[in-house]
């Protein structure tokens, strides 16, 4: 009796080493308007979260037009109740990033999701700032939902300095109410990376860096490691 217990407790050991060494997969999806697009995440992004959890573990997907508002994403958008909708969007750009997350996974499940968004400049310029937040979480539980993954990481690049006030202003205070609500969340400063003319888009630098803070914000996310 003692042998076999002693025996029991051995193989649940083992076992419980078995699991805890198990292959992570850590899965990230990219995704935005103009910014998000020239953002090339070979050249920082995709190292620097290799170089964290080995290339064999890490699946980078990016899928981004120009343009956008967050309407071609969220499904359930809907504007403020001042405000007429305006023209009626598709949601193809969700579409092709779900389909272009779910062809580079195949048959692989993912440990972790961590979504990596760019995007604002349509939404402010449009004044939609007023639902801007909750429209940017609904579109988290829709991936989280589709994805049938519990739990999501996410990193936002908040708006960049490139105009004041108005609704310019209240995008960028919605990420980062957003992120900083949700222990799951970041966003990085992106108001140093357009240039001494604070122009629209970044500089080729400037992706450069805002693809090793995305890294860095996300690592810090998915090991806890503040």
């Amino acid at each position: 009796m003692v042998r076999f217990i002693a025996f029991a407790f051995v193989f649940a050991l083992c076992a419980g080493l078995s699991n805890a060494g198990e292959q992570q997969l850590h899965l990230f999806m990219l995704s935005g308007q103009s910014n998000m697009a020239g953002l090339k995440p070979e050249i920082s992004f995709t190292p620097t979260v290799e170089k964290a959890f080995g290339k064999e573990n890490v699946v980078v997907v990016k899928s981004a037009q120009g343009g956008q508002p967050i309407r071609r994403w969220y499904k359930a958008w809907k504007p403020g109740k001042t405000k007429a909708p305006g023209k009626q969007w598709d949601t193809k750009l969700y579409d092709n990033l779900l389909n272009a997350t779910k062809k580079a996974l195949g048959n692989r499940k993912p440990t972790t999701i961590t979504f990596v968004w760019m995007q604002g400049e349509r939404d402010a310029k449009e004044k939609y700032a007023d639902v801007y937040a909750q429209s940017l979480v609904g579109l988290m539980d829709q991936i989280k939902k589709d994805m049938n993954h519990e739990q999501l990481f996410f990193v936002i690049g908040r708006l960049s300095d490139n105009r004041k006030g108005g609704d310019w202003e209240g995008v960028r205070q919605a990420q980062v109410k957003v992120a900083e609500d949700s222990p799951l969340g970041a966003w990085v400063d992106t108001d140093d990376l357009n240039g001494p003319k604070n122009g629209l888009h970044y500089t080729k630098d400037g992706y450069k860096t805002m693809g090793e803070r995305f890294a860095q914000e996300a690592i810090k996310l998915i090991t806890g490691k503040k």
